[in-house]
């Protein structure tokens, strides 16, 4: 597109003027009598019922050389232009104050602090939204324009910047479960190589722990130094382990929205961490439906015709979080089941009549509506709350 060609904006996107009639008549209004702007519109600003014109960057984020669009809101000149990295901060620190739209992408919640604390409003937009709105091949300068097309649809969804310490916590869960993965790698290479000498070892780290030491007489010479080395890795990376989750419980009790979290049957101080570090604000969720399916709780749709079919777990959003939730679920099942127990009606009911995984989901489900609960209204954790509001209705 040509610098100075102009765009016609859609009538649900126009900013309306507040001109007089003898300004014109304008075909494309629904209302007849408009002025049309060639910018585009922010969203907050028609909430708030003003008319102001605030400039929209789209902003593609690299490692060296960055692509910013925007519109001048005056003179309507679409302008796109290449940043190197250490052109970035002074660019928008002269810039007219406006909206920043970007990716929601490594580093995007480091410029989203840097950009906001020069007065500007960022708005993070996950990749998979604006992929639709690349027109031609990819590239910087049409990756930016459609970070800029996206930012400006109306039911658009974002992601909310996280600060410091949130991005901290989930760098220590990231680290905890890199360990945890190469924790089980060490265990089953060294029940495979055991295995072909005829040692059959159970399931488990710990049962490794447990029972190699006491077989190592049973493998060759040559073998059996490497493989009390791998032993010590396998304790190496246990401790590591160790060490990360006692920081992260350390940040759970220093934490008033962690302490509610972890009254939850099934949610612990990973759970409880984990989510209060991802999700910056639990209000830009409009209910805990859409929590949940923020999660990948909730079953995919197919249909066509007027009739919808319900398929398995959507699996969307972060797979981490999701899986904390699932175990967290397969614990309080496999306490309630225990004998004694005196475990939840609901529960009970639902596993006379579903499969154990659909019940173990629908209570993940049921744990992610209770976490965005809390956490929007800032609440305490009743198990005893539908009780009361049984014995009211009654």
């Amino acid at each position: 597109m040509a610098p100075t060609e102009m765009r016609w904006t859609p009538p649900a996107y126009r900013l309306r003027s507040s001109a007089p009639k003898s300004s014109g008549w304008n075909p494309w209004s629904p209302h007849g009598i408009d002025v049309p702007n060639w910018g585009c519109v922010n969203n907050h600003t028609r909430d708030r019922g003003t008319t102001m014109n605030i400039t929209t960057y789209g902003l593609d984020l690299a490692k060296q050389v960055f692509q910013v669009h925007w519109l001048d809101v005056h003179s309507g000149e679409i302008h796109s232009k290449s940043l190197r990295r250490t052109q970035v901060s002074a660019f928008f620190a002269r810039a007219p104050r406006g909206v920043v739209a970007m990716e929601a992408c490594g580093s995007a919640h480091h410029w989203g602090r840097l950009l906001s604390s020069f007065g500007h409003e960022v708005k993070l937009i996950a990749a998979q939204f604006v992929r639709p709105f690349v027109k031609t091949n990819k590239t910087d300068a049409a990756d930016a324009q459609a970070i800029w097309e996206a930012v400006q649809r109306p039911d658009m969804r974002f992601v909310s910047v996280k600060s410091e310490q949130q991005q901290a916590v989930l760098s220590l869960h990231r680290l905890r479960a890199q360990w945890v993965s190469i924790r089980t790698q060490q265990a089953n290479q060294i029940r495979g190589l055991l295995y072909e000498f005829g040692i059959v070892v159970a399931l488990g780290w710990r049962s490794v722990l447990k029972a190699v030491p006491q077989l190592t007489d049973e493998v060759p010479t040559l073998l059996r130094t490497e493989l009390l080395e791998q032993l010590e890795a396998l304790r190496t990376a246990t401790a590591r382990i160790d060490a990360l989750e006692k920081q992260l419980a350390s940040w759970q009790r220093a934490e008033s929205e962690c302490q509610r979290l972890i009254a939850i049957p099934g949610v612990g101080p990973l759970t409880a961490t984990a989510v209060v570090a991802s999700v910056a604000d639990a209000r830009q969720f409009r209910s805990a439906r859409q929590f949940a399916a923020y999660l990948g709780l909730v079953p995919r749709q197919s249909g066509t015709g007027g009739r919808v079919k319900l398929l398995g777990i959507s699996k969307r959003g972060d797979p981490y979080l999701r899986t904390l939730l699932i175990l967290g679920a397969r614990s309080v099942l496999r306490s309630q089941s225990r004998r004694g127990c005196s475990g939840d009606p609901w529960l009970a009911e639902l596993l006379g009549r579903r499969p154990n995984n659909v019940v173990v989901v629908a209570l993940a489900n049921k744990m992610a509506r209770t976490i965005w609960a809390l956490l929007a209204h800032q609440r305490t954790f009743d198990a005893h709350w539908h009780r009361g509001v049984t014995q009211a209705a009654a």
